[in-house]
Order: structure tokens, then sequence, then C-alpha cells
């Protein structure tokens, strides 16, 4: 009796699926088999993660495009190789998803968005922008803004006019200065420094 190359075991948490050594392309048809057959089964299961026995690293995320993309099963995010696990906050902060506003941000106002905020106008206080990315403003910011809102501590807030109620980075707050805010004659960027919010001159580079 031919040894199957591909098992799967059952526990209280779940599904492992086990490969034994052979044939790559043939564990391939194998597991597409097993897992149209038992269609019905598998729907709502959790799987546990894939074992192997002589499988490089690309040869198991092959299999796990194959079980999480074509079969759309569930994978335990314990289970899942580093690749494809969902990141725990918004990662397009250097080109992504970006939304456009044009106009002022009013007292009462607020804007949120999944990705990078642009706004053509300016902030009045009492306005609130939050992003999960960046907030670029080609204005004034006098309300408050919170980018990385998610928890992404490399997004920035910059603004021709940085002068804002408050402004958060992450889950980091920047503190109002102690004495009165001098206009700069440049527009300023905030970002994390060293765990805090560090506001600075844009000089563009010649």
């Amino acid at each position: 009796m031919k040894e199957e190359l591909v098992a799967f075991r059952g526990v209280k948490e779940g599904i492992y699926i086990f490969i034994r050594q052979g044939d790559f392309e043939q564990i391939k048809g194998e597991l597409i088999k097993k897992l149209e057959e038992y269609t019905d089964f598998f729907q709502g299961a959790n799987i546990l993660g894939i074992r192997g026995e002589d499988l490089s690293e690309d040869e198991i995320n092959e299999l796990y495009n194959i079980v999480q993309d074509k079969y759309k099963l569930h994978i335990s995010e314990d289970g899942l190789p580093e690749y494809l696990e969902e990141p725990k906050f918004y990662t397009g902060i250097h080109e992504g998803m970006t939304k456009f506003i044009h106009g002022t941000i009013r007292s009462g106002q607020v804007v949120e968005y999944d990705g990078n905020i642009v706004i053509i106008g300016d902030v009045n206080p009492g306005g609130l922008v939050k992003a999960k990315g960046n907030i670029i403003i080609l204005g004034s910011l006098k309300g408050v803004a919170h980018a990385g809102a998610d928890g992404n501590q490399e997004a920035i807030v910059a603004a021709y006019d940085l002068q804002p109620t408050q402004l958060r980075i992450g889950n980091i707050i920047g503190r109002r200065p102690d004495e009165d805010i001098v206009a700069s004659t440049f527009p300023e960027v905030a970002r994390i420094y060293n765990g805090e919010v560090l506001i600075e001159p844009y000089l563009p580079r010649k």
C-alpha cells in the first residue's frame, strides 16, 4: 500500500497538516486532491500549521498559499510563516493609500482614514485629523493630528505651519512647549525620535 504524502491530524485547537518526504509536485497534487475531496470538512476549520520532513522554506510557503489563497481556509496566526502574517499596523507610509482633502478642516470636523492623509488647506483649532499613515498639511495645523493611529511610530506629521493643539504619532503624544511658539519660516516635520515627538524644519536638499 502506497504511503500517503499528506496527512491531517486533528487536535482540540484545530488541524495540523503533515507532509512526508517525497516529490514536491506529487505532494502538491495530493494536498489539492484532499482539500477538494473534503472541502466541507475543512470549511471553518482552524489550520494550526504545516509540518514537513524535508521541505524548503519556499516549498512550505507555496503550500500555505494553496491552503490560504486558493481554498480560503483560516490559518492560525501562530502557524503562519512570517511573510503571510497580517501587519499589526498600516505599513503604507512610504507609498500607500492616500486621501486628498481640498479645503479647511474647521472646529468640530473630524477626518479619519486608514492610509495617509494630505490636506490642501488648514486645520483650525478644534479640528481633528486621524490617519493610520502620515498626515501632510499644505497649510497650518492648529488643531489635533494623530498619525500612525494604529501604532506605527514611523509615521510623520508635516505642515507649513505646525502649531497643533495636540500632536500624536503612534501612542506617543507631543508636549506643547512652555514658551510661546514662534512661527517657522520653513515647513516642519514631526516624527518619533528616541521615544519622543521631535519637530524639525524641513530643509530641502539642494
